[in-house]
């Protein structure tokens, strides 16, 4: 399928390997991922992508799957399988861990039935076999060691070893005793040489204590004795410790003839755990990658929507100072091959490389970093001419390597091959070498084949650009700055802008103008045309960023002129309301006036003076009431916001909602960041009002006196272990905004390692975070990676 075979690795996909490989958990799945090869078979492709996709949404979205202890079953099921062989209780203990594994993922996948449709398909009608694993807890201790209790033979051993190692070290601290109070043992105390418990001794005194000489010090001063009475204890020991290890023994091999039986069972758990691992390292890869699955067709055809190169995406996010710019290619039944041609260093070889490495990763069943709108089919071959293959031992040159490739291409693709051509027809004379290269693409194009040709020779270009099947495509180039933009654009060739990059580096003028003598008329003619054609593409371009830019804008000023309208209306509703409460206020005063005036005058029986008194006091009334109605009013504890400036440090009340706060910053444009508690905000301040002495001193009381206290209630360390992902970004928000607010330096997130899913979505927030400066690992003795410095400025 893959032609030549180095085209794998000329293409990147040997590093992609690599990279995944180091996701895996278990040696039996990096060697499943040392396996993978691109498929023919969609069905099959599908229901790889579906798999590691499925993986990828439950890593992201739903709680870890529990895969603490993944451990290789399958070396010991077949030790287990030999009659008469007997496991250790170490590797006891590693298939009851790993048994422990699988039984907590077959329970997690049966609680969420039918959400992971493909990843239930791995261990459907593998059944939780809880025998094996009681037999095994029968025997073993939480720590994998074998139970006192586990015979009661061993158990009486077991006393029995304890008491006679008490009774020996009993009697030998006696001996030791006795010996220091004659003056008898060398400096030390008790020591241990071939196993045994020994007393030193200085050489001259050696004959006055009975027992065993098992070594001497190297200065010949010192000897370490074994006394004769404990000697014969400790020989009692080592004779039950025997008779311990052979019934530990007896007990392992009755053990694992009772595990022989499940024998097949252990081998389909272990092709559980390292499906699941190599899956699982899949979607952290497609995690890393930022990669999505894209619409599998039958057609042989690709449609990349904003695709990257994975190995220059990884580079570009360890190295924040680049970035990688998307690819849109299209190749169906009416564009089969795309000719990209352009100047050096321009991008076209990347374009090629990543249209190949993504077929091969989608045919391999790895998700790709493509839009999941992207569309792609399945190629039964793929063949690459890549690079210079020139073999002394075949005797080689460049020319004719790409002439080897030529002729299997030539006669072997059909119309589900990819061809890759990187610098179609080079290696030879261009007067003889782009003729046989135009040949060949013609008998490629009769042939119906897919693929990206990258090129300078301007007969190519013009070929395609009458040839059904084939279609130029040119790397942008910014010709008034000299530096390629590294965007496809399909429709129209591209120039090799040689003297503008000769002339950019310096090449003197004569030599320039010399060249330019020396190119046909016609080629000159047709570099000028492309040139021409690349600046007007360039202008149409950055016009179609203006205009979108400029729509972005008029679609803002709408949305804030919408919003400013609904106020105002709002608003106006609301003074209406209070102006007819007022005038209901109004009339019913007027009414009781008038009311209590005729009252008056009928009760002084209409004399003239008095009734002239009475009305006077009405009319009075009257002024009284409309002036109270037609002056401003103004607050006893506000302050006119005309008559004096805002500072920071002054509290004010929101006109709009009545909100209290402390001014932190005033703006040049005339806005104010006021603090309301724990919370901020930005009004203008032609719609606040400050506030006085009295009433400063109640709105602090009032809201808990946030200025002068928050720094000291504030905790700067947030632990988000166990948490999903989205409450854990909303509680560090939370956090974050604090310490923003009351100026705190620095923020500690505890997030833990794990398979650090949570640490990176917790560094892009950070990243994304305006305030936040920079951040780092905490020290490796301290937590490492398991714990980010985030630091605010």
């Amino acid at each position: 399928m893959i032609y030549p075979q180095n085209a794998i690795e000329k293409l990147g996909f040997t590093e992609i390997r690599e990279l995944v490989k180091e996701k895996c958990l278990s040696e039996a799945g990096r060697q499943m991922v040392d396996k993978i090869q691109p498929q023919v078979k969609a069905d099959q492709i599908d229901r790889f992508l579906k798999q590691t996709n499925e993986f990828k949404n439950l890593l992201t979205h739903d709680a870890p799957l529990p895969v603490d202890h993944i451990y290789a079953i399958k070396p010991l099921a077949e030790k287990a399988k030999v009659e008469g062989a007997f496991l250790s209780e170490e590797e006891f203990y590693r298939i009851l861990l790993s048994l422990r594994t699988v039984y907590a993922i077959i329970r997690y996948f049966n609680e969420r039935e039918g959400q992971y449709a493909h990843l239930e398909l791995l261990f459907e009608h593998l059944p939780i076999e809880k025998a094996i694993v009681r037999s095994i807890e029968q025997v073993l201790d939480d720590r994998g060691r074998l139970k006192d209790n586990a015979s009661r033979l061993l158990l009486d051993l077991t006393q029995q070893i304890t008491k006679s190692e008490q009774e020996a070290r009993k009697r030998l601290d006696s001996v030791f005793k006795q010996a220091q109070a004659q003056g008898w043992t060398a400096d030390g105390n008790l020591t241990i040489r071939d196993g045994r418990m020994c007393i030193p001794i200085l050489a001259e005194n050696k004959r006055k204590l009975k027992g065993l000489i098992h070594d001497e010090s190297a200065t010949g001063q010192t000897a370490y004795i074994e006394p004769e009475e404990v000697f014969h204890l400790n020989n009692k020991v080592r004779d039950l410790e025997f008779e311990r290890r052979r019934e530990v023994i007896r007990i392992l091999t009755d053990l694992t003839s009772e595990l022989r039986p499940h024998v097949p069972l252990l081998l389909a758990y272990h092709g559980l755990l390292t499906k699941l691992d190599f899956v699982r390292a899949k979607a952290l890869f497609a995690i890393d990658i930022q990669a999505n699955m894209p619409i599998l067709t039958k057609d042989a055809g690709i449609n990349l929507v904003q695709a990257k190169h994975p190995l220059l995406l990884l580079n570009a996010i360890r190295d924040k100072s680049h970035t990688v710019v998307p690819l849109n290619i299209k190749i169906d039944d009416t564009d089969r091959i795309i000719l990209v041609s352009g100047p050096n260093a321009g991008g076209k070889s990347v374009c090629m490389k990543t249209v190949g490495l993504l077929q091969l990763m989608l045919q391999s069943g790895l998700l790709i970093p493509a839009d999941d709108t992207s569309s792609m089919g399945v190629f039964k071959q793929i063949f690459a001419d890549i690079g210079d293959d020139q073999s002394i031992e075949s005797d080689l040159s460049t020319y004719s390597a790409h002439l080897s490739k030529m002729k299997h291409f030539s006669t072997f693709a059909n119309a589900r091959t990819l061809i890759l051509i990187d610098e179609f027809g080079t290696g030879t004379d261009p007067q003889f070498g782009g003729p046989i290269a135009e040949a060949v693409l013609e008998q490629l194009n009769k042939k119906q084949v897919r693929g990206v040709v990258t090129t300078h020779y301007s007969n190519l270009k013009l070929f395609a650009s009458h040839t059904d099947g084939l279609e130029n495509a040119s790397m942008l180039f910014d010709n008034t700055q000299m530096k390629p933009l590294y965007i496809l654009q399909v429709g129209k060739p591209g120039s090799s802008y040689a003297f503008e990059i000769a002339q950019k580096i310096g090449l003197s003028k004569e030599i320039l103008e010399s060249a330019k003598t020396k190119i046909g008329v016609q080629q000159k003619k047709i570099d000028t045309l492309l040139v021409d054609l690349e600046r007007d593409k360039k202008e149409v371009l950055d016009t179609k960023f203006a205009v979108t830019k400029r729509e972005k804008e008029l679609i803002e000023l709408k949305a804030k002129y919408e919003s400013l309208q609904a106020y105002i209306e709002e608003n106006k509703k609301e003074i209406l309301k209070k102006a007819k409460e007022e005038a209901k206020v109004i009339l019913k005063d007027a009414n009781r006036l008038v009311e209590n005036t005729i009252s008056e005058i009928r009760s002084v029986k209409a004399d003239k003076e008095k009734t002239k008194a009475i009305r006077s006091k009405l009319n009075q009334s009257l002024d009284q009431h409309s002036a109270a109605t037609t002056k401003p009013k103004e607050s006893k504890t506000l302050v006119k916001k005309e008559s004096e400036g805002f500072e920071v440090g002054d509290w004010i009340r929101i006109d709009d909602s009545g909100s209290e706060g402390e001014i932190i910053e005033v703006t040049k444009n005339n806005s104010l960041i006021v603090a309301l508690g724990e919370l901020r905000t930005v009004v203008k301040a032609n719609r606040v009002t400050k506030l006085r002495s009295k009433e400063k001193s109640k709105a602090i009381k009032r809201i808990g006196g946030v200025s002068t206290t928050s720094a000291a209630d504030f905790h700067p360390e947030v632990d988000v272990r166990g948490m999903r992902t989205e409450d854990a970004l909303h509680k560090i928000e939370l956090v974050l905004d604090r310490a923003v607010m009351i100026g705190y330096p620095s923020l500690k997130i505890v997030h833990g390692k794990g398979d650090g899913i949570l640490r990176k979505f917790v560094r892009d927030y950070l990243r994304k975070y305006n305030h936040v400066s920079r951040f780092e690992d905490e020290h490796a003795d301290r937590g490492g990676d398991g714990i980010t410095y985030a630091y605010i400025g």
